[in-house]
């Protein structure tokens, strides 16, 4: 306890010596004070009416585009009919390299061809041996089409997609909510407000709860090969502190855990940052942010805020010149949030 007290009053020191520094604060304002009531929360600033607006119209076009054209890839199961040859009809898996087997050719590459262009490749082999062959190439067993699912559900894993599954299918086809003991209560274990669905490296703005509580339409996405699905478990809610600080981190939440303590166990700020931190609260259903004086904490001039399960603490390098640019730019960003906040796979920079 003497250490981590030496600690912070050294991290105290450190802000009070760094304060000559132009951190370029003329606009700060444009966050709300989250220190200036003895509460310590003042007005928030979320998402605005035009933000929630764009982000319908882009949940609208995702559940407008067509599915795409089905392409055979490795671990599908394949088979090849030929009309009025029910000798020839076959099945065969496609290889790891991408190759099925083929009556009279052996090993045909068909990784990456639809269905139509396997078919006419097939049909010119068997073009040498049968005059005029009619038939069709089928895919009966789907393996390549997946998505993945992990977090509070009863099976989490990767599971094959078929075209037009939705979010709440994946989600009842995984068995639905885990159920956990908290506190002696036997409760649902998933925790919407902080579960993500990342798709082709970005988060998309989809709330979980409209999404498998009430079956909305444009939150319950269509699902496309390779997304992948978090939900987010009650127990294991993270708060994480990234940007200009020694150890970006995430750690497990409890009650007592506070801005200092969070920047405390990340070694404590670079040399340059921003004085005044922004706290993402509410996780991406409804995002919600808050100013901190991150020098007024160090120093003892501010209370210590206390973190609320699911926060994002995120120390600019310098003033956030504007704020629509920190909400479009910082939010769909699952490299910048997922990789700390959630335990899902490591996403390419």
């Amino acid at each position: 306890m003497k250490k981590l007290f030496l600690f912070v009053s050294l991290l105290c020191a450190l802000a009070v010596l760094t304060g000559c520094y132009n951190r370029f604060t003329g606009n700060f304002d444009q966050f709300p004070d989250i220190n200036n009531l003895p509460s310590g929360v003042v007005d928030h600033a979320g998402l605005t009416d035009e933000d929630r607006h764009r982000q319908l119209k882009f949940l609208q076009k995702l559940d407008e585009q067509k599915e795409p054209v089905y392409r055979i890839n490795a671990g599908d199961k394949i088979s090849i009919r030929v009309y009025n040859h029910p000798d020839l009809i076959m099945e065969s898996l496609v290889t790891p390299d991408g190759a099925i087997g083929v009556m009279f050719a052996g090993q045909v590459q068909v990784a990456g061809l639809t269905l139509e262009e396997a078919s006419k490749k097939i049909k010119k082999i068997y073009g040498q041996y049968i005059k005029n062959p009619e038939l069709g190439v089928f895919a009966i067993d789907v393996r390549s089409q997946t998505a993945t699912i992990a977090g509070a559900v009863n099976n989490p894993g990767m599971f094959v997609i078929s075209n037009g599954m939705r979010l709440a299918d994946l989600f009842a086809k995984a068995g639905g909510s885990a159920v956990r003991d908290f506190d002696d209560q036997m409760l649902d274990a998933a925790d919407f407000q902080n579960s993500i669905i990342v798709r082709d490296g970005k988060i998309l703005p989809v709330n979980f709860s409209l999404a498998i509580e009430k079956g909305d339409r444009w939150h319950n996405v269509k699902l496309k090969k390779g997304d992948y699905i978090y939900i987010a478990v009650r127990s294991e809610v993270m708060v994480s502190i990234i940007g200009s600080i020694n150890r970006p981190h995430k750690r497990l939440w409890d009650n007592n855990l506070g801005v200092l303590e969070l920047v405390s166990s990340g070694l404590g700020l670079k040399e340059q940052y921003w004085k005044y931190g922004v706290i993402i609260r509410g996780g991406m259903a409804n995002p919600r942010f808050y100013r901190v004086d991150l020098d007024g904490i160090l120093q003892g001039r501010c209370a210590n805020v206390r973190l609320q399960p699911g926060d994002v603490v995120y120390v600019p390098h310098d003033n956030i010149s504007e704020y629509n640019v920190f909400i479009r730019k910082l939010l769909p960003t699952a490299q910048l949030l997922s990789t700390f906040t959630f335990p899902v796979l490591n996403l390419a920079l």
